[in-house]
């Protein structure tokens, strides 16, 4: 054989041919460290590392699952698993908080979507991989542990919580106002889209008639199930394509199309969104826009737009891998992007002037009565409201105003 003439490599079940030189380099640093690294290292330690080391430079969302982690992302599919409570992800090499659940340890201390975990107990994240830094919020119910945050800049600070058994409920509901409903989304569980369904029902039958208007709040909304994402568009679509997704193994090129059933029996529509809502929540979002459905209202989407498929390895470890790019009815990749609402309105605190009420014409004596027959209205007649949801919410009190200005024009 000629001395330059290529050693072909064989090739596995007709793929593409293994890559020798990389493969000699990759048991030659093994053997280098297991022979002069300053503490002995095990080869399963060895390896294992090594392949944590491929996915964690894939992208923020592919990791090696080891049997408890593979066993906790199970369980929080299903919605109940132990911890604090938030979807994280990484920035810049540190622990990002995407969004925390509602009525968890995370979001009672009022951690909020952008946060910065900069240390865990003491320890700083930068350098963790993802699936390191949420190991370490894990633990046992009942214990305390000391996140260390930065906020937009600021300086850090300390928020100390006790971890607990998280059991969130995806779906809650309520009548806002007499014909207008709430349905809030926290994330997308397996039974999201049946929960979805039964708040339909129940709202209008709370109602007593028709809904007038319906607001969809996705917001901090970090996504789940994509399956739960199609079923809950479809409530709201009778026809038409939902989301698509491209890839590259078998079954990654999927195509989910509504059903004509319409279980919101039309209503009007404003669906709520903000930094935090990702994933699934973009798909919602995305494909009632594309169809016109609904308003979209809030601030842009965190931009999550591929699809993870968990494979099962032996042993109980599993390979959480991105496989595919989800995209919206109209081709829109949301990847990196995000939704922008149709109608932009940020975070705001509302204050209330507390002024005493100004005198009105009914308070005069002498005045004159209504000439039409109706009651007069002084002031202080009007009932005091029990405190609603819009009250103390920007946002949702906007959305709700929306709902009502289109019910003004639609009866005209």
């Amino acid at each position: 054989m000629a001395a330059n003439e290529a050693v072909e490599a064989p090739t596995v079940s007709g793929k593409a041919p293994l890559p020798l030189d990389e493969l000699r380099t990759f048991a030659e640093v093994m053997d280098r460290i297991k022979s002069a690294y300053v503490e002995p290292v095990d080869d399963k330690t060895l390896l294992e590392n090594a392949i944590k080391g491929m996915l964690s430079n894939l992208d923020p969302h592919s990791a090696y699952l080891e049997p408890e982690a593979f066993a906790e992302l199970q369980e929080s599919t299903s919605g109940e698993f132990g911890g604090l409570g938030i979807e994280v992800g990484t920035e810049d090499g540190f622990v990002k908080v995407v969004s925390p659940i509602d009525d968890t340890p995370a979001s009672k201390a009022g951690i909020q979507p952008g946060d910065l975990i900069v240390k865990i107990d003491g320890q700083p994240t930068k350098g963790l991989s993802l699936m390191e830094a949420v190991d370490k919020m894990r633990g046992k119910a009942g214990s305390k542990i000391t996140l260390t945050l930065v906020r937009e800049g600021g300086r850090p600070f300390d928020v100390v919580l006790t971890r607990a058994v998280i059991k969130v409920k995806s779906v809650k509901s309520q009548l806002l106002d007499e014909g207008y409903g709430l349905i809030r989304i926290s994330q997308f569980q397996v039974n999201t889209g049946e929960e979805v369904g039964k708040a339909l029902t129940k709202l209008r039958k709370d109602n007593g008639k028709k809904l007038s208007g319906l607001v969809l709040d996705l917001r901090n909304n970090p996504g789940g199930v994509l399956q739960a994402a199609v079923e809950v568009a479809d409530h709201f679509l009778k026809k038409g394509l939902i989301v698509y997704t491209e890839g590259r193994i078998a079954n990654s090129e999927l195509r989910f199309n509504a059903d004509p059933a319409d279980a919101s029996e039309g209503v009007p529509l404003v669906v709520l969104i903000n930094g935090g809502s990702a994933s699934a929540s973009e798909i919602v979002a995305g494909a009632l826009q594309d169809h016109k459905r609904g308003v979209l209202m809030g601030t842009d989407s965190f931009g999550k737009g591929s699809v993870q498929t968990v494979l099962p390895l032996n042993n109980d470890r599993a390979l959480k891998l991105t496989t595919a790019l989800y995209f919206t009815p109209n081709g829109r990749s949301i990847q990196a992007q995000g939704i922008a609402p149709d109608i932009e309105v940020n975070r705001a605190k509302v204050t209330r002037e507390q002024g005493d009420e100004t005198v009105k014409e009914a308070d005069l004596a002498g005045h004159l009565g209504n000439g039409n027959g109706g009651a007069d209205k002084p002031s202080g007649s009007k009932k005091k409201q029990e405190p609603r949801p819009q009250d103390d919410d920007y946002q949702l009190s906007q959305a709700l105003n929306l709902l009502k200005g289109l019910n003004v024009t639609r009866s005209n």
